[in-house]
């Protein structure tokens, strides 16, 4: 049997793009056909936000990264018409702009208990979709909770900041790959894909590194 091919993801929870790529993602990893591995690894694109930001996203877009409103307004409902494309219903109304470290920690806890990429789709899910708040650690163990992990023992992780390094790891790590936006995809530790790119570039990416491999046996 072959191997399957590992894919590491750098990707944050508020990121549109990054639920965007990972169905994108899917889709190219269905149309490849072969086994592939999939690790999530911490990014955070707005670490200065407080967990309760004062406002909606546009106007996080408006205030924090000088954005006009009407800019604002076009760029968020271009990602929402994208989303759609992809089978995502995106609620902008009902977003809580938030900080996202805490939900990081959580994903390191699911990786830890074997629930990595359930709790990943329930975060981004929660923000995205439902209107959900992922920046609190009661709200949180409320979404690990969903997904069946101890929700008393994800109070406790989050309090503790016992994932906290692990997430400092990802982020280091990103800065040491030179990644500056999510998502970003390495395919086997040496081909890197940017953005959320189309299913049928990253099936042709994933057919080639499964070619170079049976090459070298």
């Amino acid at each position: 049997m072959n191997e399957p091919i590992k894919v590491d993801i750098w990707s944050d929870v508020q990121c549109p793009w990054c639920y965007i790529g990972k169905r994108k993602f899917e889709a190219g990893a269905e149309q490849f056909g072969g086994e592939v591995e999939i690790e999530y690894h911490s990014f955070e694109l707005a670490p200065d936000t407080p967990v309760d930001f004062d406002g909606t996203p546009m106007d996080y877009l408006s205030q924090r990264k000088g954005i006009s409103p009407d800019q604002a307004e076009q760029m968020l409902a271009r990602v929402t018409g994208i989303a759609e494309s992809v089978g995502l219903d995106y609620h902008y109304d009902d977003v809580h702009q938030t900080n996202t470290v805490k939900a990081h920690e959580l994903i390191h806890y699911a990786k830890a208990h074997g629930r990595q990429l359930d709790m990943k789709e329930r975060l981004l899910k929660a923000y995205f979709v439902d209107g959900r708040h992922v920046g609190r650690i009661e709200d949180l163990a409320d979404l690990a909770a969903e997904i069946g992990l101890d929700r008393a023992d994800v109070v406790r992780a989050l309090s503790e900041n016992e994932y906290l390094a692990d997430v400092k790891a990802d982020v280091a790590l990103a800065t040491e790959y030179g990644i500056q936006g999510v998502p970003f995809f390495v395919i086997d530790g040496k081909y890197g894909i940017s953005g959320a790119q189309d299913a049928q570039t990253f099936a042709d990416a994933l057919a080639q590194v499964r070619d170079e491999k049976a090459a070298v046996k």
